[in-house]
């Protein structure tokens, strides 16, 4: 068993290098021998290997990577479509229309037009106010993770959940019942994005450890806000603004001193983005009876 353990995490630690060298380039895929050769197995079996522990292919990695950061270009920046299909690595805008709306439903052209595809699950509140949506409070139990720290745009903590997934499956504690959180501590809004602070949390087993960059992380029960969103995780935005803007405000809630928390619900490697399902969780003080 100990020679198994030792295989697995050091296939884990060469798939890492590979996964590496594919962020590095999010506008183009490396080349299948170059990454063979990052992870140091034949093309063959490197591919093999990767596809067993990364649930995809290379290929799919690198164009679900760049069309996530392209449908927030699409949302947040007046950049006109042609540049924004060179920033993604495609060659003409044809082809990553065609990309783009086979992964969304709709061309990238509408996409911008109508300010995303996603939505909130919650069924609206019957008011006055047909906008406010209907925010479950739930008390979130404590949690106890492997947590690894990103710094910088909040679209590209990517990364870190796939280096801490493949960690995990080295270790072999990242399973399908494992749960996958992201904690952000600071506003977009006001924060310069490479100031930005996030970080990426798997469940972590009991008993199972942490080293290196892995760090653990045990949150206190708390309660919270939740809002579930659908939809993909560029349009995430637009949902805190609901939170923050139309609910929180009339909710007569207070938020505790404690960042944001989101879960996600599904795999995003085999789930179209408009099929993505987001808990936001805004932590709230304990209410105090009179």
């Amino acid at each position: 068993m100990a020679a198994k353990a030792r295989t697995r995490e050091d296939y884990a630690r060469r798939i890492a290098r590979a996964a590496a060298l594919i962020a590095s380039r999010p506008d183009a895929t490396p080349r299948l021998e170059d990454l063979a050769a990052a992870a140091a197995f034949s093309p063959f079996h490197f591919h093999q290997v990767y596809r067993a522990m990364m649930g995809e292919t290379p290929a799919e990695t690198a164009i679900r990577t760049r069309l996530h950061l392209a449908a927030s270009v699409l949302l947040r920046d007046g950049v006109p479509v042609a540049a924004v299909a060179r920033e993604a690595g495609y060659g003409s805008v044809e082809g990553f229309t065609r990309a783009f709306r086979a992964a969304h439903g709709v061309p990238p052209a509408a996409y911008r037009a109508q300010g995303g595809i996603g939505l909130p699950m919650q069924a609206r509140i019957p008011s006055e106010d047909k906008n406010m949506i209907d925010i479950s409070i739930r008390t979130l139990p404590a949690l106890r993770l492997a947590a690894m720290d990103h710094r910088g745009p909040y679209m590209e903590i990517g990364e870190a959940f796939q280096r801490l997934e493949i960690w995990g499956r080295g270790k072999g504690i990242v399973s399908e019942a494992t749960r996958w959180f992201g904690i952000y501590h600071d506003d977009p809004k006001s924060a310069a994005a490479p100031a930005l602070r996030s970080q990426a949390c798997p469940t972590l087993p009991a008993g199972a450890g942490v080293e290196g960059a892995v760090r653990l992380l045990e949150l206190p029960e708390r309660r919270v806000a939740v809002l579930c969103f659908q939809g993909p995780y560029a349009e995430l935005e637009s949902a805190y603004a609901t939170l923050y803007g139309n609910w929180l405000p009339e909710s007569g809630e207070e938020p505790e001193d404690a960042p944001c928390i989101e879960e996600y619900l599904n795999d995003v490697r085999t789930t179209p983005p408009a099929k993505l399902l987001t808990d936001i969780m805004m932590p709230l003080k304990v209410r105090v009876a009179a």
